[in-house]
């Protein structure tokens, strides 16, 4: 069996259809209108079309994984004198606090633990007494639990404050629906190989026009320096400041079409919902408990405590479902032994039971 052969069950990279794979056996030529007007310059309206209704926005695409986009938005969109208040509760606000510390630009993290959701009334009570606090940016969903953070009320509050205001969306857009203008997001982050189901190879970013503008010369890196890279864009009709990654472009672009087939990012949204449900509901008939309350989890990946006991092990586990052609996710929260499941990707409810029917199988501690 080759890994062709898995359903992976993670929050990205994840299992995409047979006909986004083809779409990368075409070479494409980074010079070539076919390909920078043709399919470059249509993502970057679809994306914009697909985050919000309003003209005020554009979109630019990276190189690199998501963490490349975030790390590219901090470094370009904060100047020397701005200072940025992290959300965090999980790896990813987290790794937001790492790079801004890595860039020495002035940043604030709010902690709010791992299996919490950010404390409203906790955010404002850090803008009434820092005046210094310029940004806000937080994670939209936190896969390292499958936590679901309240971006429109924290957008309430930036527009109230007059703060620019960022959002790591990186396994959230394309599979939650949202209209960025309405939450009042400056600048939304995320990746080909999420809820839209391309695969890895670039970020991209949809962003206020005019902010974006204002980061001329702002940015710490020349690679990460998202001004440059969308002025080359804008400039050149699609065109990248150093090597496209052609093939995922065309895979992303074939990925956008299926999205549009299934119906949209409310279809898509509706289908890892039944996934998800379908998902819980079936692992507590097997025993498993879910890490967070249900009111809590999102749509994307759900985690689930260890089983206790000194039999189990997650790599037995792993290596008996992968036996069965499911890959999981190993948990990554600090405080709790769990593991994760993810929600999205070319799955549907069939698989899901296919999935509980291997997970019963593969629980040999039970045995």
């Amino acid at each position: 069996m080759t890994s062709l052969n898995y359903l992976l069950l993670t929050p990205g990279p994840l299992t995409t259809s047979h006909s986004v794979k083809e779409a990368m056996l075409f070479d494409s030529c980074t010079w070539d209108d076919d390909y920078n007007l043709g399919v470059v310059e249509k993502i970057r309206q679809q994306l914009t079309q697909l985050a919000t209704a309003s003209e005020d926005y554009t979109s630019v695409l990276l190189q690199g994984s998501g963490s490349y986009a975030v790390e590219a938005v901090l470094g370009s969109a904060l100047g020397p004198q701005d200072k940025v208040l992290i959300v965090s509760n999980g790896a990813y606000g987290a790794r937001m606090a790492e790079m801004a510390n890595l860039m020495g630009i002035a940043h604030h993290v709010y902690d709010c633990g791992e299996t919490a959701l950010p404390d409203i009334h906790k955010i404002e009570s850090l803008l009434d007494t820092d005046a210094a606090i310029t940004h806000i940016a937080m994670v939209h969903s936190e896969t390292t639990t499958g936590i679901l953070n309240p971006i429109e009320e924290v957008g309430q509050l930036a527009k109230r404050y007059g703060r620019t205001y960022i959002v790591d969306a990186m396994s959230s857009f394309g599979g939650i629906p949202m209209d960025i203008a309405e939450l009042n997001i400056d600048y939304l982050i995320s990746s080909a190989n999420k809820c839209i189901q391309g695969v890895p190879g670039f970020a991209f970013v949809i962003a206020r026009t005019v902010k974006l503008a204002e980061c001329a010369g702002r940015s710490r890196s020349l690679s990460l320096d998202l001004y440059a890279q969308w002025k080359c864009m804008e400039e050149h009709h699609g065109k990248w400041r150093f090597t496209s990654p052609t093939h995922t472009v065309l895979a992303f672009a074939q990925a956008l079409k299926e999205l549009a087939e299934e119906g949209g990012v409310a279809a898509r949204h509706q289908r890892y919902q039944n996934n998800q449900r379908k998902l819980v509901a079936g692992m507590r008939e097997l025993g498993f408990k879910t890490l967070l309350d249900d009111e809590l989890h999102s749509p994307i990946i759900t985690a689930f405590l260890a089983p206790e006991g000194p039999q189990y092990r997650f790599k037995e586990f792993y290596e008996r479902l992968k036996q069965q052609a499911f890959v999981i996710y190993p948990g990554k929260v600090s405080q709790s032994n769990c593991f994760r499941i993810g929600n999205i990707g070319e799955v549907y409810e069939a698989d899901i039971t296919a999935l509980l029917a291997a997970v019963q199988n593969a629980m040999y501690w039970n045995k």
